[in-house]
């Protein structure tokens, strides 16, 4: 039963009740309970607000407040069915429906939201996540993903995981697509945050090669966290959604199965992952491990590089660059540094007898896996000197990218911006000069917020007079 709505100060929308074109055919009636809990105990925050972003997949929006204040009146509820499992949507985007049925992508999405958010919250009420340790916190990252069953055993390494911005420059946007373009000749599958911008293109560049090559068992795999899609819609590209719990499985979940990566230009989120890939490249432990990372972007994109590329040799020493290459404006070449990378870590794992599908060698210190709550106390307290191990230095540097992110994005950290203002940043005055110009050209290019929005900084750095606006 659909029901149109259209209303002349909000968004038109749907009614509707769908069952799944995924996987998910039945869940517990305490699964079911838990989903339609409202209560802080419960979990329809969570599924009403991810499923929401599924739902306005196509959006650019980079707010997770905007998108419920457009639709203050949706809702969703799950039904267990003599025949199985059935969504309810109350007042759902109308642009999720095609001539009054749901989308077949969206309604993957949509299962797999509900997939992921019950196995996570069962496997925690179990005690089966042992995140007190390390290596539990690895094992959790795996379960995850094969429930997810984004792992395929007895296959070629072929997963190229892009990052780069949600907000970029449409020229920016073209040479991710090119890019895609050019590994999806060569056979590989994409790996993104799931978000528009840099996440998106690659995946758009890769499908209309991977239909010239015939190529039909593609992977568009989309990671993500419930602070970061409620407030970056999936692409509609995506055919493989898995939300981690918190940033960090999600960080790890990128390293543990990807084969190569790509950095396109981005802001704080790129920084964040970057800072948190060489950081775990730095350990001594995997030094011997390849790793092909390759930063690119088109001509007008070298300056942006140039001026990462100087604040990671600064912070984290010159010998850093020995990890990653930088290629401007050649998405061929590219591409065949990727195939070469690859094939070193497909006989890397053979010799090792390292599964292709999840890369189990390489070490992740606990101290990157703890989960980082982005208060004021929590970035005041970061350790950002000189004198420490450079990949204890990174990962504090991480988590002050990432409190910048939640700050300018997430529920939580606009919540703490709210109450107690800006977060203050302190640490090393060299480190802290670098960090604000910086920070300083990712506003004046636009990189923290989408263009025509302005942009209010979340933070402040210590000893610089002014945080830049724009």
């Amino acid at each position: 039963m659909n029901d149109m709505h259209s209303r002349a100060t909000r968004a038109p929308t749907v009614s509707a009740r769908i069952v799944p074109a995924g996987t998910l055919d039945v869940l517990s009636r305490k699964e079911i309970a838990r989903l339609r809990d409202a209560t802080a105990s419960g979990l329809h925050t969570l599924l009403r607000s991810c499923a929401l972003a599924v739902l306005t997949s196509g959006e650019m929006h980079d707010d997770a407040r905007s998108m419920l204040d457009r639709y203050p009146d949706f809702d969703i509820q799950v039904l267990q069915q003599d025949r199985g499992v059935k969504l309810e949507l109350s007042n759902a985007p109308a642009q999720a429906f095609v001539d009054g049925k749901v989308i077949r992508g969206t309604n993957e999405l949509l299962f797999a939201v509900v997939r992921d958010i019950v196995y996570v919250s069962t496997q925690m009420d179990a005690g089966q996540f042992d995140l007190d340790d390390s290596a539990g916190i690895t094992h959790a990252v795996f379960d995850i993903l094969r429930n997810a069953r984004v792992l395929r055993a007895r296959e070629n390494p072929n997963l190229v995981v892009c990052w780069g911005g949600h907000s970029i420059s449409r020229e920016e946007y073209d040479y991710t697509k090119d890019v895609g373009y050019q590994l999806g000749l060569r056979g590989m599958d994409i790996c993104t945050g799931c978000g528009p911008g840099a996440m998106k293109g690659p995946m758009k560049g890769a499908t209309i090669a991977h239909a010239k090559q015939r190529h039909y068992r593609n992977r568009y795999i989309g990671l993500t966290e419930p602070g970061i899609i409620a407030a970056e819609s999936p692409n509609p590209i995506v055919n493989n959604l898995v939300i981690l719990p918190d940033i960090e499985k999600r960080l790890e979940a990128f390293v543990r199965i990807g084969h190569g990566f790509i950095v396109f230009p981005g802001g704080v989120g790129t920084c964040e992952e970057i800072l948190y890939l060489l950081g775990i490249l730095l350990h001594p432990d995997n030094a011997h491990l390849p790793f092909p990372l390759v930063f690119t972007g088109p001509a007008v994109a070298a300056p942006y590089f140039e001026q990462i590329d100087k604040f990671l040799r600064l912070t984290l020493g010159e010998g850093i660059c020995k990890r990653y290459r930088i290629v401007i404006d050649d998405p061929t070449e590219v591409a065949h540094e990727m195939m070469r990378g690859i094939e070193r870590v497909r006989t890397h794992r053979i010799e090792h007898h390292d599964a292709f599908f999840f890369n189990w060698a390489l070490k992740i210190p606990f101290d990157f896996q703890l989960p980082f709550k982005p208060t004021h106390e929590a970035m005041a307290a970061l350790n950002l000197h000189k004198n420490r191990d450079p990949h204890l230095l990174a990962a504090d540097l991480r988590r002050a990218f990432s409190g910048i992110v939640a700050g300018n994005v997430k529920e939580e950290g606009l919540h703490q911006i709210d109450k107690k203002g800006p977060f203050v940043i302190d640490g090393d005055p060299q480190i802290m000069r670098a960090l604000d110009a910086l920070l300083r050209s990712f506003v004046a290019q636009h990189r923290m917020k989408l263009p025509g929005r302005e942009y209010v900084p979340c933070y402040r750095i210590a000893g610089v007079k002014e945080t830049a606006k724009a």
